[in-house]
């Protein structure tokens, strides 16, 4: 699967994972202002944690499954100039795009276990990368 491929390196990836955070993070804000903005005590923003678990959690799964599936990388990956590519050094199918970002909000759940595992990884793959049979590569 790694012939004739540039491996993104662990700095890109993990910029263009920083970025992609603030991007979901801003969509929630926005979605949420109106509950954030009348939250008058530390009670009242404990209380929205709950409120923002499901809606956050569908938002970064669509977020992540949409942008493999149609344009094989995030936001985020696209400004460090790298993508996510199958066996077949297309974009990653649907299904391949969806099963990714469920293993990846499962590898975030358990301290990002799945994303320390790319450094001990030949082809620098974390779970959701395995799972999916995907690459992370730099564009040319």
């Amino acid at each position: 699967m790694n012939d004739e491929v540039s491996l993104a390196s662990f700095g890109k990836r993990s910029f263009a994972f920083l970025i992609d955070e603030l991007i979901v993070s801003f969509l929630i804000i926005v979605i949420f202002y109106n509950q954030i903005l009348n939250a008058s005590t530390p009670e009242d923003i404990a209380n929205l944690a709950p409120l923002f678990l499901v809606p956050q959690t569908v938002i970064r799964l669509i977020y992540h499954t949409f942008f493999i599936y149609y344009y094989g990388a995030t936001l985020g990956k696209k400004a460090l100039k790298i993508k996510c590519i199958n066996q077949d050094k297309e974009n990653p199918s649907f299904w391949a795009s969806l099963s990714r970002a469920l293993v990846r909000f499962f590898s975030e759940a358990i301290f990002y276990l799945g994303f320390a595992w790319a450094f001990f990884d030949p082809l620098r793959q974390t779970w959701h990368d395995k799972v999916a049979k995907t690459l992370v590569v730099n564009v040319e």
